[in-house]
């Protein structure tokens, strides 16, 4: 009995194991520290392939050989993040493509999918207090603070039947 509980207790310890580096590599993927931001965006399109969920393309152009600041590769790593997880959770898309690229000093990422769309002018509502979400996530939020920080552009282009498009610079 008590070499029962032990078994138990250990496969509960692996299996804790387990979760929590799958957690700790989704806060800090490695490929985004070994080797850049364009490889981690091909692993992380590549890992959302393999799941199934969405079929997504990643396109990068002018990105071999790009060294961007720990910071901004980050924050842009999650900004794909957040709008690939918001088309797999509420676009009820098929496709989605991640385009990124580097000319001079401006670093351009597109995602864009063949969902349901929505109505953008949620996006530019006012919230009444601070826990008001007039409709949109607090994804969205993170989106809009991520690109504030970087101090660029956010551009986003839905229409019901047709899909999203987000434009960041």
């Amino acid at each position: 009995e008590n070499n029962q509980a032990f078994e138990r207790s250990m496969d509960m310890l692996d299996s804790s194991i387990k979760e929590m580096r799958r957690v700790a590599h989704n806060m800090m993927p490695e490929a985004l520290v070994k080797f850049g931001l364009d490889t981690a965006l091909k692993d992380f399109c590549n890992d959302i392939n393999q799941s199934g969920a969405l079929k997504v393309n990643y396109q990068s152009i002018g990105m071999e050989n790009v060294i961007l600041e720990q910071t901004t590769a980050i924050t842009v790593y999650r900004i794909v993040q957040e709008l690939i997880n918001n088309t797999m959770k509420h676009a009820a898309a098929k496709n989605a493509i991640v385009q990124v690229s580097k000319t001079d000093d401006i670093l351009s990422v597109t995602v864009e999918d063949d969902g349901k769309g929505f109505d953008t002018a949620i996006l530019k509502k006012v919230k009444a207090r601070p826990d008001d979400r007039v409709g949109r996530g607090i994804g969205w939020d993170n989106i809009q603070n991520r690109v504030e920080f970087l101090k660029g552009k956010l551009d986003v282009n839905s229409q019901y039947g047709k899909g999203t498009s987000v434009h960041i610079e």
